[in-house]
């Protein structure tokens, strides 16, 4: 796990620039650094050590005639695998990190690389005799890669963060108008260009060519659900082996190895395979917002130390412009508040952590995907074109009692369904907006372009694809990402791995979801390996308390200070934030997610337009 920057085109003192571009993300790799410059491209890597820990293991990594050379950020799990294949095709290896697979790999496949990878990724390969820049993203998003066009066609900036940008005498910092409008629905940055004007990102499973001054993308993999098991035990049992191997290849390091762990089933399971030394767990100091002690009681069950601290409103308020920087862009998701300290916490003890993130996706664990007892009692009274037909009227309707009732029962998802958040309806997003920033994409039209690609799916597995390319590498990879990196700590995600994904895509819908109960198969396979309280007990996510920290006094302030602020004048009707707030605090209305989202936006304006000139 590191980071990475680089440019092309020649600028004044550009070693200098890279060092500087490099310095910015030394949270990312504290272990080593290294450059590499050549006509026209410099590349600049930061480096955790994980996999041989010595000098060999460094990047910039080129080949023996020095004519291709990489940056690269994550882990190649089967890089044994293709380690053996190019040694028989005659390629000679000189150390044991997985980085010289990509090396020999693109040298011998050229492009075609990224089809044999099994892992998470962002590289960037430099092939001198062809003048050419490679890329690619995983096929999940796990890792970040941003790019930046330099305008008037005078060469490309990249990297594992945005803010390293920042250093860079050609990087235009301003803020991109048409993101906020999204963002307000989702709680986090939706669209390929970011927050930060003309800064776009890399979309999961997308390779890149950047050659001659153009930017050439595509996409290189996508999943595709179809039915290919038909027994429920046979398909648990092979679940739950697919689980144990993917944890093992995960838990592949030269470095102490330690598991994220909380009261759910995903990072129960993911912990009852690896069996580490030590998990790692918070909760916060109000009633009701601390299950460190399910984690404390596994833990001790499995026989493994667990650590566990309980989190106040004060400290959390501290952090929060320090969580805004290091994720590069606004995100309001409260589980980042957290996760900022459990990475925290784990990286005294540890430098890699396994995690439970992605189950839910690929196994239909929301809520979202269950009918509620009322829809199943009414699909199965009325039948589904006559459902259709009522939802259709009631589309092009106002609002009214039902309404939404009746576009969730019309199995449509299409019509409604966004994805995990839906913070300000896209009405209501428009309305505390200043004219000029109401101009950004809808969410359904974003949404519109996945949903087109799968529409002769079902209801479960359309909702599962749009979250698997919106709200997973939108919100839940990113976070997770950059709050480890914060503070120099490897998060490894189990199941987000291409042989468990090949798994996933052939198991039944009926195995995913029965009636309000949902991730079925995966439960069971769980209850392999972990007892019956952990294996089903019920999705709760992170839950954090904003919505009391709101009503006191003192948080309350700090949230008017920004609400009131001048730059929050730029982009909001401050009086309609003002009263979200004071509704709030006056428990006259429960807008602590709407509250928080807008602070967080301008937390992370603050700290980056403002603080920083």
């Amino acid at each position: 796990m590191c980071g990475f920057v680089g440019f092309t085109g020649m600028i004044d003192a550009r070693e200098a620039v890279l060092q500087r571009m490099m310095d910015r993300i030394v949270h990312r790799g504290p272990d080593m650094g290294g450059r590499y410059l050549d006509d026209g491209v410099a590349l600049g890597f930061r480096r955790l050590s994980i996999l041989d820990l010595s000098e060999a293991g460094a990047q910039p990594m080129s080949s023996e005639d020095g004519g291709v050379t990489v940056v690269f950020n994550g882990e190649i799990y089967n890089f044994m695998e293709l380690r053996k294949e190019l040694e028989t095709l005659g390629h000679r290896f000189h150390c044991g990190a997985d980085t010289e697979v990509l090396v020999h790999g693109y040298e011998e496949w050229g492009d075609g690389l990224v089809h044999r990878l099994r892992g998470m990724y962002g590289f960037v390969i430099w092939d001198k005799l062809r003048g050419r820049l490679f890329g690619a993203r995983d096929i999940f998003g796990i890792k970040p890669f941003y790019y930046y066009p330099i305008p008037g066609g005078e060469g490309l900036l990249f990297g594992s963060e945005i803010k390293s940008f920042l250093d860079h005498p050609k990087f235009r910092k301003a803020v991109n108008e048409n993101a906020l409008r999204p963002y307000l629905t989702l709680q986090y940055s939706a669209t390929d260009e970011t927050f930060f004007k003309g800064v776009y990102k890399l979309p999961a499973a997308h390779c890149f060519v950047y050659e001659n001054g153009r930017m050439d993308i595509r996409r290189y993999w996508d999943c595709k659900f179809e039915d290919r098991e038909s027994d429920f035990e046979a398909c648990a049992d092979k679940l739950d082996a697919k689980v144990h191997e993917s944890v093992a290849a995960h838990r592949i390091a030269d470095v102490k190895v330690g598991a994220f762990l909380s009261g759910g089933v995903d990072s129960s399971y993911i912990t009852a395979c690896l069996m580490p030394d030590n998990t790692f767990s918070v909760g916060f100091d109000y009633h009701k917002f601390n299950e460190t002690n399910y984690a404390a009681e596994l833990s001790e069950k499995l026989g493994v130390t667990n650590y566990r601290r309980l989190l106040t409103a004060d400290e959390c308020f501290d952090a929060f412009p320090d969580i805004q920087y290091h994720m590069d862009e606004p995100q309001s998701n409260p589980s980042s508040v957290p996760l900022w300290f459990l990475a925290k916490l784990a990286r005294e003890h540890v430098t890699v952590v396994l995690s439970g993130e992605g189950a839910d996706e690929l196994f239909a664990g929301y809520e979202w995907y269950a009918d509620t007892p009322a829809m199943a009692k009414f699909k199965k009274r009325v039948p589904l074109a006559a459902r259709r037909a009522m939802a259709a009227a009631a589309k092009k309707l106002p609002y009214f009692k039902g309404k939404h009732f009746l576009l969730k029962c019309a199995e449509r998802p299409e019509d409604w369904f966004l994805g995990q958040a839906l913070v300000f309806p896209e009405d209501e997003a428009e309305a505390v907006l200043k004219p000029a920033y109401r101009a950004g994409a809808q969410p359904h039209e974003m949404a519109e372009k996945y949903y087109a690609r799968v529409q002769n799916a079902d209801e479960v597995t359309k909702k599962q694809y749009l979250d698997m390319n919106m709200w997973l590498p939108g919100d839940i990879l990113l976070k997770a990402d950059k709050m480890c990196m914060a503070h120099s700590l490897e998060l490894r995600v189990p199941f987000l791995d291409k042989e468990v994904m090949t798994f996933a895509e052939g198991i039944p819908t009926r195995f995913r979801v029965q009636g309000t109960d949902t991730k079925v198969v995966l439960r069971h396979a769980a209850n392999k390996t972990l007892p019956d309280e952990w294996a089903n007990r019920p999705k709760k996510g992170f839950p954090v308390p904003i919505r009391f920290w709101l009503r006191e006094e003192k948080y309350y302030n700090i949230v008017k200070e920004y609400f009131t602020s001048d730059f929050a004048a730029v982009f909001f009707d401050t009086g309609a934030l003002m009263k979200l707030l004071d509704d709030h605090f006056h428990e006259k209305a429960a807008n602590q997610r709407k509250i928080w989202t807008v602070f967080t936006f301008l937390v992370w304006y603050k700290r980056f337009f403002v603080d920083e000139k």
